[in-house]
């Protein structure tokens, strides 16, 4: 049986995807869903629950809401463990995503996040917004 190819999400896709259901980013979570999984590390699992924390999104879903979906999503996600570290990005705090990419083997990044989207392919992993990954995937 053939594995299922492996993706990394970047917070800023996920948030979207979570608060608005009928976005590209939605779109394109539902679609790593069905054709493979979605990578995640401890660093990552706690800058979106940070994130997801945030006052400002009370206006899009409840706060419940949002615990409940990071509950799914982390019980859904793929847990790796990062085994090497990498500082490449022009903002640190963006390398938990390579970090991720790599330790997992993961078949892409998904962000629209300029600073990763910069450095596209990062060793041998392409790097694409949600526009280039819909129309790729």
């Amino acid at each position: 049986m053939k594995s299922k190819e492996r993706f990394v999400f970047d917070t800023s896709v996920v948030v979207s995807a979570v608060l608005i259901s009928s976005s590209h980013a939605a779109e394109a979570f539902r679609k790593v869903r069905q054709i493979g999984d979605i990578l995640l590390s401890l660093p990552v699992a706690e800058e979106l629950n940070e994130v997801l924390g945030r006052e400002k999104f009370d206006r899009y879903l409840t706060r419940e809401d949002r615990e409940r979906f990071l509950a799914a999503f982390i019980h859904a996600a793929k847990f790796i463990e990062i085994t090497e570290r990498i500082v490449a990005c022009q903002d640190p705090k963006d390398d938990k995503f390579l970090e991720l990419a790599i330790s997992g083997q993961s078949a892409c990044i998904v962000t629209s996040d300029d600073d990763l989207l910069a450095l596209h392919p990062f060793r041998g992993i392409p790097i694409l917004s949600v526009g280039q990954f819909l129309k790729s995937y």
